[in-house]
């Protein structure tokens, strides 16, 4: 039930607008008691992956009293979750680690060891069935493990989902507000007279000389500045 819970959340999150997103990485850091907690999760983890991958490694499946389909499937099952708890798992880790406030990296962790999870209690299982009771035992401890720190993990994404959901929410009253105070505002208006005279144009004034009246300085200079054409000599 809680997995389908936890998919729910991701497949809402993920259908979220743009803006709220992007208001959403512009968050304020991760504060230190929280990367610390996920830090020490973080490297729970790391010691049960070390821990089961001994464990794994030990199993003498040939010896197993049981048929050689189910030897094969059970030694089958082992290498898958050898290559994930060796290949798959420390870059999911790295990845929470580097982001703690990140659901995504979160989620896809949570989801690698519900399936990790769910193989490692078959591999159990069948070692008790099967196999020496030391075999089952040490596959038991880390089954026990694997799935405290998934509760724990799942605890955190749902954690993280609600802090997103309310401030998404608070991100959506602020566009809401924004919105509505630019529509309550007037739109300007500007404002054309069209029976306003249009204007008529300045002519230069003339200026008639009289008889005898000496020309303007200006008129002087332009006049001393235009060549005088010379007499010609008479042959």
């Amino acid at each position: 039930m809680k997995r389908h819970f936890m998919l729910f959340l991701m497949l809402v999150l993920s259908g979220l607008p743009l803006t709220a997103q992007a208001g959403a990485q512009n968050a304020a850091p991760v504060p230190y008691a929280t990367a610390n907690q996920v830090n020490a999760l973080m490297s729970q983890l790391e010691s049960a992956a070390v821990s089961t991958s001994a464990d794994l490694s030990r199993l003498r499946i040939n010896k197993w009293k049981a048929p050689s389909e189910a030897k094969q499937q059970a030694d089958s099952n082992r290498q898958s979750i050898l290559r994930n708890l060796e290949s798959a798992l420390p870059g999911m880790v790295t990845a929470v680690r580097n982001n703690p406030d990140d659901i995504s990296s979160s989620f896809t962790l949570y989801r690698n060891l519900d399936a990790l999870y769910d193989v490692l209690s078959s591999m159990a299982e069948s070692a008790g069935a099967f196999g020496p009771r030391d075999d089952y035992q040490a596959l038991a401890n880390d089954v026990n493990s694997v799935e405290h720190i998934r509760r724990d993990l799942a605890d955190r994404v749902a954690t993280l989902a609600s802090s997103k959901e309310s401030e998404l929410g608070r991100l959506r009253n602020e566009v809401r507000a924004a919105q509505a105070a630019a529509a309550a505002a007037p739109p300007k208006k500007v404002v054309v007279d069209d029976n306003e005279p249009a204007k008529k144009p300045t002519r230069k004034k003339r200026v008639v000389k009289r008889p005898g009246q000496k020309p303007t300085s200006g008129e002087a200079a332009q006049k001393s500045a235009t060549p005088q054409q010379q007499p010609s000599n008479p042959q």
